[in-house]
């Protein structure tokens, strides 16, 4: 009786330390796991009037390999984007890349165009849910306009972002031309888009945000 005993103590503490081993590994595995960042972005995300490779998703890649984080970037901005093309582009490309972490860049030409804030904030507040739903992370990164489309359209257009990232909890980087706007020399000839100049700074706004969502 004894010994049945001690065999089968022998065999619950085997199987507990093959159980923990295994938890162990898996766990590794799921921490070492490369990353897949998708940017979802207009313009300013799509190098537009620059050389190819000198825009701040090109810099964000290095700077990740700088940092040693295994994730590869996707970069599915497109410019003219609207928050309504965004919307029905997302499903397909989170379906497609599986993304962990995925930025949302949209909601400027919305502004340009003067649409109605209430049906960009309708679409932008659909891609942060379609996300989660996928299990990624979200970062929303905020635009503003000239103010001569109306203070109060300005105001209801940049308040959008907040009240998005309030409602939804995901990082926020309120104004992607922050540093950047304020600085005629950095922008290209249509005064809309950055030069490549620009882009280091684009990033900077960026990466403090957003280094969080890819240690985890």
């Amino acid at each position: 009786m004894q010994d049945d005993l001690r065999k089968m103590g022998r065999r619950w503490v085997i199987c507990n330390w093959l159980l923990a081993c295994a938890l162990m590994v898996m766990s590794v595995c799921a921490h070492s796991a490369p990353k897949t960042l998708l940017v979802l972005g207009d313009s300013l995300s799509a190098e537009y009037g620059i050389a190819r490779g000198s825009g701040w998703v090109a810099l964000l890649e290095k700077k990740i390999r700088q940092e040693k984080i295994d994730a590869a970037v996707v970069n599915a901005s497109i410019s003219g984007e609207t928050t309504s093309g965004g919307k029905a582009r997302l499903p397909a490309l989170l379906k497609q890349h599986q993304p962990d972490v995925v930025i949302i860049e949209l909601g400027g030409n919305d502004g340009l165009r003067g649409l109605p804030v209430k049906s960009a904030m309708a679409n932008l507040s659909d891609m942060v849910k379609a996300s989660q739903a996928a299990k990624a992370r979200v970062l929303l990164v905020g635009m503003q306009i000239p103010p001569n489309y109306g203070p109060d359209y300005a105001r209801q257009f940049a308040r959008m972002y907040s009240t998005i990232a309030k409602e939804s909890d995901i990082k926020l980087v309120p104004f992607l031309l922050e540093g950047v706007a304020e600085n005629p020399e950095l922008f290209q000839a249509d005064r809309i888009h950055p030069q490549a100049q620009a882009q280091p700074i684009m990033l900077n706004n960026i990466w403090p945000q957003l280094k969080p969502l890819l240690g985890k």
